[in-house]
Parts: C-alpha cells; sequence; structure tokens
C-alpha cells in the first residue's frame, strides 16, 4: 500500500476537465428520447470502452481493474441496453455515435482512446471520423464497423452460411464461441447472463440497423490520422478476420493483431492476451507523444 501511495500521479499532465472525479457519484446522463448509463474509474488518460450487441457496460469487467491504475476507464451501456433505457421507436444504432460524443462532452475530455468491440466499433469509428482530432488512438476488435469495403463481399461469400444459427440451437453464443463453451464453460455461461440483460431489446432489428450503417468507403479513413489497431479471433464465426485486417490496411497507422484459439469476443475469451496486446499498442502511442 504505502509503495502505491508513493507513484506519482498519473493525472498530473492528463488533459481531462478538474471536476471528472466528482462525476463518478452521477452514473446516468440525459439523451434526446434516452437515458445513459456509465461508469468513471481510474486515474490518468481517458480510455473508453465501446461494447458490442452481446454486452453492456459489464463487458469489460477484465479490462477495467487491468487499466485503471493507469488510465480513467469510462465503460457504458449503448442506449437500449440495460440499464441504459431508449423510449420506444428511438434511433437506435443510429444515435451511437452521438450519444458518445455526448458522453465524452459530459465528462469534460479533450482527447481520448477508443476501444471498441463489434457493435462498438459502429459508435467509435463514427465519432473518430467525425471527431479525429479528438481521438488519440482507436482500438478495434472483431469489427469493422461501418466500413464498407468492396473486399467484404467475397471474403463473407467464401464462408460456410448457417454458422451462427447452429450455434444458437445448440446453446453456444456465437460471439462466445464453441472453443469458449468447451474450454471455458463457466465464462461461457457469464457471457450468456451478460447477454440476456438486454433481453427486452429487439436484437435482430439492431443488426439490420448496424448494415444499413456501412457506408464508409476505404478512402474516408483517410482522416483518421491517429494509430488504429484491429485486432481479431482467428476462429470468430461474426466478423471475418479478413475483414478485419482489411481495416488496418484501409486507415494510414493501422496495425492488424490476429489472435489464435479465440472466436468474435477476444477481450473476454482471452482478456490477458488482449490486454497485452492492447496494454502495449497504448505504450506506444504515449511513448510518441
Amino acid at each position: 500500500m504505502g509503495e502505491r501511495a508513493n507513484r506519482p500521479d498519473p493525472t498530473a499532465n492528463a488533459r481531462f476537465a478538474p471536476g471528472l472525479r466528482r462525476l463518478r457519484g452521477m452514473p446516468y446522463f440525459e439523451r434526446p428520447g434516452a437515458r445513459i448509463y456509465y461508469e468513471v474509474s481510474g486515474s490518468g488518460p481517458a480510455l473508453v470502452f465501446a461494447h458490442g450487441l452481446g454486452g453492456n457496460h459489464l463487458s469489460w469487467w477484465q479490462q477495467v481493474p487491468a487499466f485503471n491504475d493507469r488510465y480513467t476507464c469510462v465503460v457504458f451501456a449503448h442506449r437500449g441496453f440495460a440499464p441504459s433505457t431508449e423510449e420506444p421507436g428511438g434511433p437506435g444504432a443510429a444515435a451511437f455515435a452521438d450519444d458518445l460524443e455526448a458522453l465524452i462532452d459530459h465528462l469534460g475530455l479533450d482527447d481520448v482512446r477508443l476501444v471498441a468491440q463489434s457493435m462498438g466499433g459502429w459508435t467509435c469509428l463514427a465519432y473518430a471520423l467525425t471527431h479525429p482530432e479528438r481521438v488519440r488512438a482507436l482500438v478495434m476488435c472483431d469489427t469493422t464497423g461501418t466500413l464498407a469495403h468492396p473486399g467484404f463481399e467475397a471474403i463473407y461469400a467464401s464462408r460456410p452460411p448457417g454458422r451462427e444459427q447452429a450455434l444458437f440451437e445448440r446453446g453456444i453464443h456465437p460471439a462466445g464461441g464453441e472453443r469458449m463453451a468447451s474450454e471455458q464453460p463457466a465464462l461461457h455461461y457469464l457471457y450468456w447472463q451478460i447477454n440476456n440483460l438486454a433481453s427486452g431489446l429487439d436484437k435482430d432489428a439492431l443488426r439490420n440497423q448496424l448494415i444499413a450503417l456501412r457506408t464508409t468507403p476505404p478512402e474516408a479513413l483517410a482522416v483518421l490520422r491517429m494509430p488504429v489497431l484491429c485486432i481479431a479471433g482467428e476462429e470468430d464465426v461474426v466478423i471475418a478476420p479478413e475483414s478485419v485486417r482489411l481495416l488496418a490496411e484501409s486507415v494510414p497507422d493501422g496495425r492488424y493483431v490476429p489472435i489464435p484459439r479465440a472466436g468474435h469476443s477476444v477481450y473476454f475469451e482471452r482478456a490477458e492476451q488482449f490486454n497485452r496486446v492492447v496494454g502495449e499498442f497504448l505504450d506506444d502511442v504515449e511513448a510518441r507523444g
């Protein structure tokens, strides 16, 4: 305890609002037609996590303790994902990036490092494209976000059809994957339980919204001058790893890291490896100044 207390304060040179610490007792903020739940922990530069379709703020339980000794970690639940809310007939995914912008403004953050998983990639990529000057680094895990790459069609045409449905019929969540279910059944069970917290949400409709939002041509990514780390589980049956590689190749400063023996939720299934890869990436970003 004494050794930890003597460490330099990592917030000394951090660029975020002085009142940020006080906001930790205010876990909701209001949006048009929605109420967004968030949590803030740790100190230092801002690191914001955006969850996927099967998650919420709880999805990052293995990341926040690994990073909040040197970063101010922000997690939130997208609108409609409990405990956040959205009024019936709301814009859904079309408002995700605006909600993220509002959260960042609400917390008074000047620059952020974004970590996106699957659906969260739509949120974070859209935000980064609109506000590249406010994003210090971007991590895209098992996602291509709003990117519409001409190479995607051939990639997905070559994949066996019906794999996700076949897993569902066996009680396996596709975002967890067969390996997680067999090798880490308790972890797979936890994934299902977090997923079920949004049981009242029409996720099929939300998937269709996300597909419709895939409108960003590769050339539009030229504005992303920040370092971009693209991670993919090699056994992902939801988002083709090859498509994530194309995303990395489409940004000016992209790097692609495939994770073996992992499915769609690398951050959940292989947390130690994920945290190490992301941590090394962020260390490199900070070293650049």
